[in-house]
């Protein structure tokens, strides 16, 4: 059969470490999944019950590829009300999940040759995102001592060149469950300004922070027409991860061509699932409920994690992961796999989250407590 040609970039694209420890694993008997970020809750009944009437009333159809004006609505309201500022439907832009959001805006302002600087680790998208428009990935590594994850913001600044189009925080982050104060936030915004390049930020799991209502984002200081963009996500705080639907708050002076980006992309997020996703932002009582979940199963974590004599880590400040490093690994991926067969427990490869992870291995401990110390149980044996 002859070699059919492809663009060089999509015929190397690596596929995810975390797949090739699942890809064989994943139906067998008595697993223990904690390789994904996605909580064991389904989305709230409301949503749920929301997304068969819109069906119903004949939501089957498209809609505008910025989203449709009540979720744009909706969305502006609820950015408005939860950060105290003052957002515009004519600043958001509906997207067919986070990562499409992601695509959008590194397609919106790289050009081949530019570059981003991210802090790592990170979930590899969004890096990965940047080496496929034919842009230079910049990686400025957290820091990690007995205070936890740390960003070194002079290090992030010298980064910077004539050629940086955004500086990247995932804020809470993944896999580190770091946390950006708001004088870094600040100074970040500070520096891009000065510098004429975007701030990006990824603000996907803000709501799920361990003693507070929400993180703190560069909305919270940016002006309307400031070159900020927040990246958002009903995934995560709705448990809406199989729904793909997110959101992009940024300039309205550019979201016409964002959507034109995501008509050129995608054509818009599925009508019906738009209509759910206005009840979900009314669902506060939900959002608390699964934080106070995931915070006693973060304390169960790093209860059991940090008595495993193996085992460094931080306790995570946000998001729903333990980013923990074993003393004598060195291939994360071929550990995983070990896991998986000598403790039936799915664990996610730091390497996953860039060269920068390796050492480390992510757990979602976003489930419930009996299922949780049974995975503990299992692993002791291997880490302690």
């Amino acid at each position: 059969m002859p070699v059919l040609p492809l663009r060089k970039k999509s015929e190397n694209l690596l596929g995810s470490l975390i797949r090739e420890v699942s890809k064989d694993s994943m139906e067998k008997p008595g697993l223990i999944p904690l390789w994904f970020g996605e909580g064991h809750r389904s989305a709230p009944p409301a949503v749920v019950a929301e997304a068969h009437k819109a069906i119903d009333e004949g939501y089957q159809f498209y809609a505008s590829s910025a989203g449709r004006p009540e979720l744009r609505a909706a969305i502006a309201d609820y950015v408005s009300n939860l950060r105290g500022i003052k957002v515009g439907p004519e600043r958001i832009c509906v997207t067919t999940s986070g990562n499409s959001a992601i695509q959008m805006a590194m397609q919106l302002i790289v050009d081949p040759g530019d570059n981003v600087v991210f802090a790592v680790p990170l979930w590899p998208n969004a890096a990965d995102m940047v080496d496929h428009l034919n842009g230079e990935v910049r990686r400025v590594p957290l820091k990690l001592d007995a205070r936890g994850w740390s960003l070194d913001l002079d290090r992030l600044f010298a980064a910077v060149d004539a050629r940086t189009k955004a500086i990247f925080l995932n804020s809470p982050g993944n896999p580190t469950g770091w946390l950006a104060t708001p004088d870094e936030l600040r100074a970040v915004l500070d520096f891009c300004r000065r510098r004429g390049i975007w701030a990006i930020g990824d603000d996907v799991y803000e709501r799920i922070v361990y003693g507070a209502d929400r993180s703190p984002s560069l909305l919270d200081f940016a002006g309307p027409e400031d070159a900020v963009m927040s990246i958002n996500s009903f995934s995560k705080g709705w448990c809406m991860t199989g729904w793909r639907l997110g959101w992009l708050v940024a300039p309205a002076a550019v979201t016409d061509t964002l959507g034109k980006i995501i008509e050129f992309n995608t054509s818009g997020a599925t009508t019906f699932v738009q209509r759910a996703g206005v009840v979900a932002l009314k669902q506060e009582g939900f959002v608390r409920e699964i934080r106070e979940e995931y915070a006693r199963a973060r304390d169960i974590t790093f209860q059991r994690l940090s008595g495993m004599g193996r085992v460094r880590l931080a306790r995570p400040e946000a998001a729903f992961y333990a980013f923990f490093s074993v003393d004598g690994m060195t291939d994360s991926v071929e550990y995983c796999k070990r896991l998986v067969r000598e403790a039936n427990v799915g664990l996610a490869p730091g390497r996953a989250f860039g060269p920068e992870g390796e050492g480390f291995i992510r757990l979602c401990f976003a489930t419930n407590p009996e299922r949780l110390t049974e995975a503990f149980d299992r692993l002791e044996p291997l880490l302690r």
